[in-house]
């Protein structure tokens, strides 16, 4: 059955506001829709960091350009894209009943952060919400293609011209009223509908909290992240670690909240959802994961387990050079746990993860277990720039 019985002769913002209505009944919190057209503010400033080697090898949108700033390469036929929101906001048990207090507990003394935007698979849901949209469209004739988390397209940019936020100093989108704790997806469309009639105010003032909170100082000037400093690019990275952030790494496994958690209009958001009895119904949330299990799990488990998220290669190795430096940063250098893992990997056929064992030794004050005679290269590197002990 059609929205409108003949969108080609209805009102366009009669068909525009149908669809809008069928997102937000499908779960989405926050939709809106933009033009087609090509992103030439966002692929100014892509090429921008590029030039500037803020980007450090990130791919993603940066991969290409013209593509990822283009919605017709995706779809010649585009004529607009319909852009939607999802809240991650808060953690929410399988009953509905919000439980911010119960999920934020650690699994353990072992503990690694995982970022709120994949405590659960919320890509998943914004993917079958913006599906039901792109079914109605076809099912009247037109062209659609969802996409999320994709880097056919940078989202934060067409969520901001369809007047879904502004660009906070952060550079993540920020809802008026609510933040930035949301995924952004969208669907490209052939279809004719009715835009945005003007992108969001900034909100931001002369507020600089997220660059003062910074572990990393990675935010270099307003809306600037240099990736070189970011530390959730650099948990993604495929690599050795770069020394001057593994101590600010801190617990993280996935991820970096720090410039989101002291955002005025995320944490206002928070604390509302947090104290409301109104509860929406989300998969459990898992803000923690074992240290000791990403270090003793099988290539299949882990990326069973973690799957969802972004894993160069689809290689293990990496989740478990993270979890080394967290082992050296919150292990307990007198626990038989913490020490039977670390002369696990200091033994370790992989030099990265050997390495990377060597520097959280190191950290925990445990030099007599580590080899100095290793010839590796990389080993040799970490055993000439041996952190102090924490």
């Amino acid at each position: 059955m059609q929205l409108a019985d003949d969108p080609s002769t209805n009102s366009k913002s009669r068909y525009t506001d149908q669809l809008l209505s069928l997102g937000r009944n499908a779960g989405l919190d926050q939709v809106g829709v933009t033009s087609a057209a090509v992103l030439h503010r966002a692929r100014e400033a892509i090429y921008q960091r590029i030039e500037q080697g803020l980007h450090n090898q990130m791919q993603f949108t940066f991969r290409n350009p013209e593509r990822s700033t283009d919605p017709t390469k995706t779809l010649p036929s585009a004529h607009s894209v319909i852009v939607g929101a999802l809240s991650y906001s808060g953690s929410y048990s399988s009953s509905g009943v919000n439980s911010f207090a119960q999920t934020s507990e650690k699994e353990n003394k072992l503990s690694a952060r995982i970022a709120r935007y994949v405590w659960s698979d919320y890509y998943a849901q914004l993917r079958q919400s913006l599906g039901e949209i792109a079914r109605q469209l076809i099912l009247d004739g037109h062209r659609a293609v969802v996409l999320a988390d994709d880097n056919a397209i940078v989202d934060r940019e067409v969520a901001y011209q369809a007047g879904i936020g502004w660009f906070g100093k952060n550079s993540n989108l920020l809802i008026s009223g609510a933040g930035s704790y949301f995924v952004l997806g969208c669907v490209i469309t052939s279809a004719d509908l009715t835009f945005a009639d003007k992108p969001v105010a900034d909100g931001c003032g002369s507020c600089r909290r997220c660059l003062d909170n910074c572990p990393t100082e990675a935010i270099v000037a307003p809306g600037v992240v240099d990736a070189n400093k970011c530390l959730a690019w650099l948990l993604q990275k495929p690599g050795v670690f770069d020394r001057n952030y593994r101590v600010a790494l801190g617990d993280r496994i996935y991820g970096c909240d720090d410039c989101q958690e002291v955002c005025p209009p995320t944490v206002r958001f928070e604390k509302k959802t947090e104290s409301s009895t109104l509860a929406i119904v989300r998969k459990p949330a898992k803000p923690w994961a074992s240290v000791a299990a990403i270090l003793t799990d099988d290539d299949e488990s882990l990326l069973s387990e973690f799957g969802a998220w972004y894993i160069a290669d689809r290689n293990p190795k990496w989740l478990r050079r993270n979890a080394l430096i967290i082992l050296g940063n919150i292990g307990d250098a007198s626990d038989s746990t913490v020490i039977d893992l670390l002369n696990k990997y200091l033994h370790h056929e992989d030099p990265v993860l050997r390495a990377h064992a060597v520097w959280a030794a190191a950290r925990l004050g445990l030099n007599h277990m580590i080899d100095e005679t290793d010839d590796d290269q990389l080993v040799r590197a970490e055993l000439q720039s041996l952190p102090s002990v924490k």
